[in-house]
């Protein structure tokens, strides 16, 4: 006749589900990390070409003069909004007379920064702004 088995999971059927569970949600937590740093730094690179746009209209108003880009309102709250986003707070600002330069770590790669100046460009490289009004050179 027919031996009747009790209804439910054998404790090895759990615990391979337990198992399988976790190393999927692993693989999914590394992969929105990844993708939370992107876009964190297309954060970076959309507040600081705010600020390379609001840097002419400070140039237009200022009798043809970058000196206060750094200390206009709407520049600090990108300036803001960038350290926010690299969550190291180093976004450096320099300008004079007759030129600008604005650079901030990126938050994917720390030893990266990308870098906006008078001249209408930007780049990404590994040197830091320092005390510069011109991005250096992309590497």
């Amino acid at each position: 006749m027919y031996k009747h088995r009790s209804q439910g999971f054998m404790l090895i059927e759990l615990l391979v589900v337990i198992a399988i569970i976790g190393v999927l949600s692993a693989v999914v937590l590394a992969s929105l990390n990844t993708a939370r740093n992107k876009g964190n730094d297309a954060a970076i690179q959309s507040d600081l070409a705010t600020i390379q746009t609001q840097s002419e209209i400070v140039y237009g108003n200022s009798s043809n003069s970058y000196d206060s880009v750094c200390t206009d309102s709407t520049v600090l709250r990108a300036i803001a909004g960038a350290e926010a986003a690299n969550g190291s707070g180093s976004v450096t600002c320099n300008d004079s007379a007759t030129a600008y330069a604005v650079s901030s770590s990126l938050s994917s790669v720390s030893t990266r920064y990308w870098c906006i100046d008078s001249t209408g460009g930007s780049s990404n490289s590994t040197t830091a702004l320092a005390a510069l009004t011109v991005c250096p050179a992309s590497n």
